[in-house]
């Protein structure tokens, strides 16, 4: 694990971005005693769902989704049994 002031963190982002694209994680310290205050690591990828025409990153539709409804509840949707 890499670590990097603020200062250095700053002057040297884009090394640091790399190691990060290579699964490194790389923390930020800060002050003389270099007390841990960030962490830059991977972004584990989400794989795109399309619902439609929209794309949705991590958006699953439950299996039971497109199941018809039961009948008590259609007639609830349809105004009846109120």
């Amino acid at each position: 694990m890499a670590t990097a002031t603020i200062f250095e963190a700053k002057t040297n982002l884009s090394a640091l971005i790399k190691k990060v694209q290579n699964g490194e994680v790389v923390t930020i310290t800060t002050g003389r005693a270099k007390t841990p205050v960030a962490r830059i690591m991977p972004i584990v990828p989400v794989e795109k769902k399309r619902l439609g025409i929209i794309e949705t990153p991590g958006f699953v539709l439950d299996p039971g989704f497109f199941d018809p409804l039961p009948e008590e509840e259609l007639r609830l949707w349809n105004g009846e049994d109120e």
